[in-house]
């Protein structure tokens, strides 16, 4: 019964998005399929334990309790709040979003990279990026210095998945993508260039491996125009150098 009762807490909860962070007990209903009087329970026992919110329009989104929680994992705790000074210094260098994300997902096919950090300013380039949002890793920047970080096994099984078309320049054939994670790994970045948003290039690094985290990849995203890789590379690979000393450190 226990797990009956968090399988349909989950589904609840999932049905929150980026697109739709307040839903109403109808399309809740729909999308579970749980029955209305099981849910109109559960509903009322999340919002008592601070796990969603009433919201205007008979909605509801997620709860304060919930975020709360959240922020005692160490992805939050030990990782964003030891990154938050080198991505606030390479954004003061750069004048760009400064992503921090790490890899994420249950096995190869499903893994993406999960953006933990964000440092932005009114003159960066709109990006699709939030702090606990998901993007694929074939097409960000972070997403591919995550990949150079796997082993040929584990790519593999990733490039053989069906890998979604972002843009018209986003990678989708596996060879291609392969040839790209080696030059990564090669030179110790990666780059993007209109993968993932038409305009955009990106330019990220592998953090090295810390005991107790997830693969982690720092970078930056900058308009086409802004582009100087040559520039920003050696920015974003030492970044991620001082963050990973400051995070082995810590530990």
């Amino acid at each position: 019964m226990a797990d009956g009762m968090l399988a349909r807490t989950m589904s609840v909860l999932s049905c929150f998005t980026d697109d739709e962070p307040a839903v109403g007990a109808a399309r809740i209903g729909q999308r579970t399929g749980i029955p209305d009087s099981t849910l109109y329970r559960l509903l009322s026992d999340l919002v008592a334990e601070g796990l969603l919110a009433r919201a205007p329009g008979r909605t509801y989104t997620i709860g304060a309790r919930l975020w709360e929680l959240g922020e005692l994992s160490p992805l939050s705790l030990r990782l964003r709040e030891t990154a938050l000074p080198h991505m606030a210094r390479l954004y003061d260098a750069t004048g760009e979003n400064v992503h921090l994300a790490v890899l994420d997902g249950p096995g190869p096919e499903a893994s993406v990279a999960l953006f933990v950090g964000r440092v932005s300013g009114s003159d960066s380039i709109p990006t699709l990026s939030r702090m606990g949002g998901r993007q694929p890793l074939h097409t960000t920047g972070v997403g591919k210095a995550l990949l150079s970080t796997r082993d040929d096994e584990w790519l593999d099984r990733f490039v053989n998945a069906p890998l979604q078309r972002e843009t018209t320049r986003s990678i989708t054939d596996p060879a291609v993508l392969r040839a790209e994670i080696v030059r990564a790994r090669a030179r110790g970045y990666a780059t993007t260039r209109e993968e993932m948003t038409l305009g955009n290039v990106s330019v990220a690094a592998p953090v090295p491996p810390v005991q107790g985290l997830p693969p982690i990849a720092l970078g930056v995203v900058v308009h086409l125009d802004h582009a100087d890789v040559r520039r920003l590379s050696p920015l974003v690979v030492q970044a991620a150098r001082d963050l990973h000393h400051d995070l082995r450190d810590s530990h």
